[in-house]
């Protein structure tokens, strides 16, 4: 009679028992992976960004706008209150003039207080004497002007181009900044120019 040990596994059980394992990590892998991606988002456009697109736009839906060089940049208002701005609206008026000038505009530097006028009763543009005048001092044929308004996530903002003889709207583009504690730094203390 002889006994058969049952200590020494059979060699084709190992192997189909380690394929088995390994088919399970691999899983395991893939299934992680995929919910690590599925969690990871790609991130927000920043500030800069968002008005290099916005430029981009405002030339394509009107290519004829660099005729109305040079232009001057009025700071970005409080939609709210139309005559306060923010360290946000002017670091915005900069940025998208400095935009509008890869598109192929010249702009004018001009560091204006008072600059530009929103008559609140017509909620429409209205160029002011002041603005006026500027654009005649500096042979200014288009003003870039915009608004923004505080969300509770998002920043929203809208741009223009606006020919400086009649204030007809040569060029517009809007678009929103995720509002984060640095765009929260940029609003804070907002008031008049």
């Amino acid at each position: 009679m002889h006994l058969i040990s049952s200590t020494s596994p059979h060699p084709h059980t190992f192997l189909a028992t380690s394929r088995l394992l390994l088919m399970g990590l691999l899983l395991l892998f893939i299934a992680g992976c995929a919910t690590n991606s599925a969690n990871t988002r790609p991130p927000e456009p920043d500030l800069s960004e968002l008005a290099h697109k916005a430029a981009q736009q405002m030339v394509a839906g009107n290519p004829d706008i660099t005729r109305y060089n040079p232009m001057i940049a009025a700071t970005f208002v409080n939609i709210d209150n139309l005559t306060q701005s923010s360290t946000f609206g002017r670091i915005s008026s900069e940025i998208m003039a400095s935009a509008l000038v890869q598109q192929g505009m010249q702009v004018r530097e001009v560091k204006m207080r008072h600059s530009m006028f929103i008559e609140e009763k017509v909620g429409e543009l209205i160029l002011s004497r002041e603005v006026q005048s500027l654009s005649s001092q500096y042979n200014a044929r288009s003003i870039l002007m915009g608004t923004y308004a505080q969300g509770q996530d998002y920043l929203y903002v809208s741009t223009r181009v606006v020919r400086s003889s009649d204030a007809m709207v040569l060029g517009s583009a809007d678009f929103q900044v995720k509002l984060d504690n640095n765009m929260r730094s940029l609003l804070e203390g907002q008031g008049g120019w």
